[in-house]
């Protein structure tokens, strides 16, 4: 059913995006002009190259344009067949998926901050390689200590600007899933935008400006929480628009009589909501709520008396509350609700997150008990945030809010959260056996335990438990599904983690994250015993390991179940293709957070 939809919607999309000789409308005028002057254009085809100087100008101007449309057709308005084109190919696939969003993320973090020199009564500043007989005057914090001062007007104005700009394009980008416009109509989508990207920069100032609460801009939390604000905005916006309109009252337009045949209202002679009360009458009159009851007692008399029907409602309190939620809470209106629980659940676990790791950062050195109560403490959060995530927005229609494309998307951003924050664990490894042994419990997870989980067994144990209501194949879909989107998240998040490391180590902006530098020292002033190298060439053969993992797994489900874990996904693409721009800004916004939790912020 799914590649039945996918064709159609392919075909429906048509075929516009081909190269060469494609017959597109864009290109018709260019055509006819080239016909005219008694050559094709220059098309490859037809074996006329030579043209003139126009010709070839028209040339270029219609290659331009459809390299525009395409971008347009996969980025701002996807269709089937442009995002076809992208995913289908490994190598294409692999770019927009895993180097793009990474390639963004690093480029981003490696801008060069303006930098100052440290007052000299700074009391937490770290001591150098080369000045081995000093040391710290505290405990140094597990992001590293503050070595320099940046420019706050750089930060707020660029690094800030941008971080919070791919914020609020996840958030556009998971309202198109959910089919919903959050921004007003009257205002468009520019101006609304701006006017929150002006007040995320502009509450910042005074702040900063203010000595009684510039400590607060030290503090990556306080940020982040702000980021947390304006991302929080649009939800209000579309919730308000929404009840300006009252659209938890009444229908948005009259309904017509024909209309109303296949509604409730008129089988029960209620009024829509835009129905005048003088229209009442001309109603069909209400039927007895035992009319289609089988319980009722026989020889019950049909009654169809509308006046009748009211008082009997207003007697009976069951029929009373079902009228008000009928009136009051509309199904549209209760999944909207529903989509907003969800949205706020993901972004609170970005807030808690940052938390997480600057109590855990700030408070090293760990014994190994401690070490683990964090880690398995944070992937149980992070997994029971995702389960509950995934409850609200369902797979199925009718399920709250049903929507599988974006239950697709929040798997994604729960999955690269998780990976993110192992990543960055992985500067602070101090032996090739610690990464072999975090590997070792990976790799079996994956190649062992995905297998297991995908058979009928499992399923029926989860069905017989009340855990999970889905048909077989919709549940081994789901499973296949989270195999793709771990592989995805797995790559973008070692790419973006292992580039990170080389560019922020050997970069301008090693003191701004003294986290990559891997100079520090101690408390007894000793080498804590990690390095660059091991860092980046463990990481490099976990990567390596994780690859050869990912194609076992793809082969033991290829080879149990005959699915294709390559091909479901790419099916994901092709029959939503809003999916392909949204994924790519998840991505970007969870590893711009990465980032953002390790940078050391003191301004001047």
């Amino acid at each position: 059913m799914m590649i039945a939809a996918a064709e159609q919607q392919a075909a429906e999309d048509g075929d516009d995006e081909d190269d060469g000789c494609d017959g597109s409308e864009d290109d018709e005028d260019d055509e006819g002009d080239a016909a005219a002057a008694g050559c094709c254009g220059g098309c490859c085809c037809c074996g006329c190259f030579g043209g003139g100087g126009g010709s070839g100008g028209r040339r270029r101007k219609g290659r331009v344009r459809r390299m525009l449309r395409r971008l347009r057709h996969v980025w701002v308005d996807p269709k089937a067949s442009a995002v076809r084109k992208v995913v289908d190919a490994w190598w294409s696939r692999w770019a927009t998926l895993v180097v793009l969003p990474a390639v963004l993320a690093i480029a981003w973090c490696a801008m060069p901050f303006p930098q100052y020199p440290l007052p000299d009564d700074q009391d937490d500043a770290a001591p150098r390689p080369d000045d081995p007989g000093t040391t710290p005057r505290r405990k140094v914090p597990g992001h590293g200590a503050t070595r320099v001062q940046v420019n706050f007007w750089f930060f707020l104005f660029v690094y800030y600007s941008l971080y919070n700009l791919t914020a609020l394009i996840w958030i556009t980008k998971v309202f198109n899933l959910y089919s919903l416009n959050w921004w007003p109509q009257s205002l468009g989508f520019p101006l609304t935008v701006s006017a929150i990207a002006v007040l995320s920069i502009a509450v910042p100032i005074p702040i900063y400006l203010i000595p009684e609460t510039r400590w607060l801009t030290a503090h990556n939390t306080a940020w982040v929480a702000w980021t947390f604000v304006i991302m929080a905005t649009p939800l209000l916006v579309a919730f308000f628009i929404l009840m300006f309109h009252e659209r938890h009252l009444k229908l948005r337009q009259r309904l017509s009589e024909t209309q109303r045949i296949f509604t409730s209202s008129w089988w029960t002679g209620e009024l829509d909501g835009t129905t005048p009360r003088r229209d009442a009458r001309r109603h069909r009159a209400a039927l007895s709520q035992h009319s289609f009851d089988p319980n009722a007692p026989a020889g019950s008399a049909l009654s169809f008396a509308g006046d009748g029907a009211e008082a009997s409602r207003s007697r009976n309190p069951a029929l009373r509350a079902v009228g008000l939620r009928r009136r009051w809470l509309p199904a549209s209106f209760v999944r909207f609700i529903w989509f907003c629980l969800a949205l706020f659940i993901g972004m609170l676990a970005y807030v808690i997150g940052e938390a997480y790791a600057e109590i855990y950062l700030s408070t090293l050195p760990h014994d190994s008990w401690a070490t683990i109560v964090y880690v398995y403490g944070w992937i149980s959060t992070v997994h029971l945030l995702d389960g509950l995530t995934g409850w609200i927005l369902g797979g199925n229609e009718g399920e709250r809010v049903g929507s599988y494309p974006l239950s697709w998307i929040f798997k994604l951003y729960f999955m690269l959260t998780y990976q993110t924050y192992v990543r960055a664990l992985y500067a602070r490894l101090r032996s090739p056996a610690q990464f072999v042994l975090l590997q070792i419990l990976s790799s079996t997870s994956l190649i062992i335990i995905t297998p297991l989980h995908m058979s009928a067994t499992f399923h029926w144990f989860l069905a017989a438990i009340g855990v999970n209501g889905q048909s077989y194949a919709a549940y081994q879909k789901l499973c296949v599904r989270n195999v793709f989107i771990r592989f995805v998240a797995e790559n973008a998040s070692m790419l973006a983690f292992l580039g990170s490391v080389v560019v922020l180590h050997f970069g301008a902006n090693k003191d701004v994250y003294p986290y990559f530098a891997f100079d520090d020292v101690d408390r007894d002033g000793l080498d804590e015993g990690y390095d660059f190298g091991l860092t980046f060439y463990a990481s490099s053969i976990t990567w390596a390991c994780e690859l050869a993992a990912s194609f076992v797994v793809a082969g033991l489900i290829r080879w149990i179940y005959g699915v294709s874990v390559v091909v479901e996904g790419k099916l994901d693409f092709v029959v939503w293709p809003e999916l392909l721009p949204t994924c790519v800004a998840v991505m970007l916004h969870v590893l711009q957070n990465m980032f953002f939790s390790i940078v050391r912020l003191r301004f001047p």
